[in-house]
């Protein structure tokens, strides 16, 4: 019988690439996943605050995240915006491989998330929901809002029927 490997967190970095595209490949189907250049310029941004999971050498899961404003909306495929006034943290994209599913790997990406805007006095995280898991965020402690902006509606709809916005508290 072989033991398992402990799994740690640390930041999720440009070299993570490639396995952070095969498990949004194993979680979300070709519809969502995201070119490789996107993401690769994403962790180079400087407002990134994004997540891996990793047991021994190999990313297990990860949490695409970065410093935003209330309302603002990555679209699908798109970069990251640095904003000087950053006030939440915008959960872009979560995802657990097959091989580390129900091991709690989400609730401590999304702990260490929210231990990392405490430190920096951010209080709010806002996210889209999609593929039917807002019941997942609002067992988290996430609401649907309503987003009034016309450039903002299209944002969200860059990610298909049935996509929310959903705000949270630290």
């Amino acid at each position: 019988m072989s033991e398992l490997i402990p799994i740690q967190l640390r930041a999720l970095v440009p070299s993570d690439v490639n396995a952070v595209l095969r498990i949004q490949a194993q979680c979300y189907g070709d519809g969502l996943v995201e070119p490789r250049e996107v993401f690769a310029r994403r962790l180079e941004a400087t407002g990134h605050c994004s997540w891996g999971a990793v047991a021994g050498d190999e990313l297990v899961a990860y949490l695409a995240a970065y410093w935003s404003r209330p309302g603002a909306i990555t679209p699908l495929n798109g970069d990251f915006a640095n904003y000087a006034d950053a006030s939440v943290l915008y959960l872009h994209d979560m995802a657990v491989s097959a091989a580390a599913a129900g091991q709690g790997l989400a609730r401590r990406m999304l702990d260490a998330a929210r231990a990392q805007a405490r430190l920096r006095g951010v209080q709010q995280m806002t996210l889209v929901s999609v593929q039917g898991s807002a019941l997942y965020w609002e067992r988290q402690g996430f609401i649907v809002q309503e987003v009034p902006n016309a450039a903002q509606q299209q944002h969200l709809a860059s990610y298909g029927e049935g996509a929310v916005y959903m705000v949270g508290l630290i």
